[in-house]
């Protein structure tokens, strides 16, 4: 076999007419199978997908629980205040600017 001749051969999973083309085995469309079935057997499907997604999830001991919301509280603290700083300071510069209150 030469190269031009490996260049033309199909490859695994195309069919003799190459990607799309009429090979021996028709294509098929991924997920076809889940228009067939009625509104509810989608529902169940889908809840049942979730609750084997819902097994999978670790879930944070009592101490880890703690510590996460520890440091978001206090990352929120920190970043009020430096809003509130500026804030303040903003807000002064508009008074200085504009002369303040009479």
């Amino acid at each position: 076999m030469t190269n031009a001749d490996a260049a033309e051969a199909p490859r695994p999973g195309e069919g003799a007419g190459g990607p799309g083309g009429s090979g021996a085995t028709p294509a098929r469309r991924e997920g076809r199978g889940a228009d067939r079935h009625g509104p509810l057997a989608r529902l169940l499907q889908f809840l049942r997908e979730v609750w084997a997604e819902l097994r999978k999830v670790v879930r944070p001991t009592r101490g880890e629980l703690l510590t996460y919301t520890s440091v978001v509280l206090v990352f929120v603290v920190v970043v009020m205040l430096y809003v509130s700083g500026l804030d303040y300071v903003f807000g002064q510069a508009v008074l200085w600017v504009f002369g303040g209150p009479a």
